[in-house]
């Protein structure tokens, strides 16, 4: 199969991933020269476009002097790490793509070990040379010592080394040329040329018996559920029987519908699909992603696919509020828990379980981090649904009889001026410094092993000491004893006494006391969340209280009333933001929290 090579890009956020692709589709010949394309192709999501991350693997595929590459642009958040492992499964090499300025980051740590468990090799290309503070060498540097920490093999280490420009489709093996004043010329045939002789092609026997490995699945209104991923032996031809086994050895027949094979950016139909090759199939609707597809007369399994386990949950319920069904088209809890359940059919890293204690009408969803918690929230609020959460919660193990929890490694790029506030913050929410690293040009490095627990609700926390300036990842490297409690939101919330409408009046007299969420004109209702108290302890306030009307009027008495505009939060903030005694109601159009009990707490009885 030597003209094939199946290659997986990875990096982490913002480092290039999709916009190289760009230019790898362009010069590949794949476009028009006059033809109206936007940018970051790959990116088809709404959700990926406005966030500008890739949060979905995706496969394409160029014709480079008559090899076929198939590429797979892979999520750089580490949030999303099951989607790089299902591509990993699916390739036979790696490009890795890092920044020249930021160098190797968390999720390159993660993805370059998922990469070395399976012995790719690999490609690395440092991208954004044109940067005017990148720092080539060192960057280079740094990844060789990431890879010798990972043990990595000698002959892994013998990787080439370009030097890119992804914006202008450049690419060199000459590091000083790419820092010259022009730069390099706007070619990537480098790095197509290192694609093809380092990457090597597809290993299996054509003429054996057909195996193919589900390593992805979409839906087509047309054909049913396709199943993606790599043939790893023999031919799949369509209108064939197919058999299809599951986990555990169990084996169904049927026959193939249709086979497609990726030519660019489109699927299109073929009459079989050869070794090697990364394609679709239909007509197999119980297929899961890990199964493999087989040969009726000799069904062999290939090894599953398998995927870390989550590290937190959220527990999804119906919208319970007195402002239920007035958005959203969709609230019951037998849609939600279908889009749920289909959900976790497509997304290997979410688990679904029923709820527990007062939630268990409820579904408890676990996942890898918050980001991907919110993206599947928002999808489905995009979608018209209507639910209530529940604050995000740890998941925890027993190990030799010791309870622990997740631990990350946070890695924190900031101006120096800032490294005090931002390692205070961190040591209480239990984080110890394991590295600081000053390249002496205004900015340090702090990497921190902190507990999962003590990041929820700390990333919005940690913008507003850098004011900004600050670039925050982190990435769970495993578990440590539970460390204790963790001190969170410090202050408590002003909640509403009772339904009705907001009123500028009201909102007015209440800003002294704290911030204020609600606008003039919005509805309250009793538990609703109002405002953040500046102090510890929440206050049930009245935010409909109007002023009394009286024949008497002073001087000045009724001028305009002046408001701070009111915090809003994102998703992300309003998930961060949530304390244990507090939901979240989304619909298409609201967040709002509230209490989860309407009524305040009775006092303690003082005899």
């Amino acid at each position: 199969m030597t003209d094939i090579r199946n290659i997986a890009i990875i990096a982490h956020v913002d480092h290039g991933k999709t916009t190289l692709v760009d230019a790898m589709l362009w010069q590949s010949g794949l476009f028009r020269e006059n033809q109206q394309v936007r940018e970051r192709i790959m990116d088809s999501m709404d959700l990926e476009r406005e966030k500008g991350i890739t949060i979905m693997a995706k496969n394409t595929s160029v014709v480079w002097k008559g090899v076929k590459i198939n590429i797979v642009d892979t999520p750089g958040h580490a949030d999303f790490g099951g989607e790089v492992e299902r591509t990993l499964a699916m390739v036979d090499g790696a490009l890795l793509l890092v920044d020249a300025a930021e160098g190797p980051l968390p999720q390159t740590r993660f993805v370059m070990q998922k990469a070395l468990q399976r012995n790719l090799p690999v490609i690395c290309a440092i991208n954004k040379i044109d940067r005017p503070d990148r720092r080539p060498q060192e960057v280079l540097n740094e990844i060789y010592d990431l890879l010798i920490d990972l043990d990595a093999d000698e002959s892994v280490l013998d990787f080439p080394v370009l030097y890119t420009d992804a914006r202008r489709g450049a690419a060199t093996l000459d590091m000083e040329l790419a820092m010259s004043p022009d730069g390099a010329p706007p070619t990537l045939e480098p790095l197509f040329e290192a694609m093809t002789g380092h990457i090597p092609p597809p290993q299996g026997d054509p003429d054996g018996p057909a195996q193919f490995l589900v390593a992805n699945l979409e839906w087509s209104d047309y054909v049913g559920r396709l199943c993606i991923g790599p043939v790893r032996r023999g031919k799949l031809v369509a209108g064939r029987e197919a058999a299809l086994v599951k986990e555990g050895g169990a084996v169904t027949v049927a026959p193939l519908k249709l086979v497609y094979v990726y030519k660019g950016l489109a699927r299109t139909e073929a009459a079989e699909a050869e070794t090697g090759d990364i394609v679709a199939v239909a007509g197999l609707p119980d297929a899961f992603i890990g199964d493999t597809i087989a040969d009726p007369e000799c069904p062999e399994a290939l090894e599953r696919l398998t995927v870390d386990e989550p590290t937190l949950t959220m527990e999804f319920s119906i919208n319970s509020s007195p402002l239920a069904g007035r958005e959203g088209r969709m609230r019951t809890s037998r849609e939600i828990r279908a889009r749920l359940e289909k959900e976790a059919l497509f997304n290997v890293s979410i688990r679904i379980s029923p709820g527990e204690g007062s939630d268990a009408e409820g579904l408890k969803v676990g996942a890898r981090g918050e980001l991907q918690l919110a993206v599947l929230v928002e999808t489905m609020r995009r979608e018209g649904y209507e639910l209530t959460l529940g604050p995000p919660r740890i998941v925890t193990r027993v190990v030799d009889g010791v309870l622990c929890e997740p631990l990350e490694l946070v890695v924190c790029d900031v101006p120096e001026e800032h490294i005090g506030i931002v390692s205070e913050k961190l040591s209480a929410r239990r984080g110890q410094v394991a590295r600081l690293v000053n390249h002496g040009r205004g900015r340090a490095r702090l990497e921190v092993r902190c507990p999962t627990r003590g990041l929820i609700g700390y990333r919005s926390q940690f913008m507003t000491d850098t004011r900004g300036e600050g670039l925050f990842t982190a990435v769970n490297i495993g578990f440590t004893p539970f460390v204790g409690s963790i001190k969170g939101r410090s202050n408590g919330a002003l909640v509403s006494d009772r339904m009705g409408t907001a009123v500028t009046y009201a909102l007015y007299h209440l800003q002294p006391r704290g911030i204020i969420f609600a606008s003039p004109g919005e509805p309250v209702y009793p538990g609703l969340v109002v405002g953040e108290n500046s102090r510890p302890g929440d206050i049930w306030v009245n935010p409909t209280k109007e002023k009394k009307l009286t024949n008497v009027r002073a001087s000045g008495s009724d001028e305009a009333l002046r408001l701070t505009p009111p915090r809003r939060f994102s998703l992300e903030d309003a998930i961060a933001y949530m304390r244990e005694d507090e939901l979240l109601e989304v619909t298409p159009k609201s967040l709002r929290l509230r209490k989860r009990h309407s009524v305040p707490n009775p006092k303690p009885d003082k005899s």
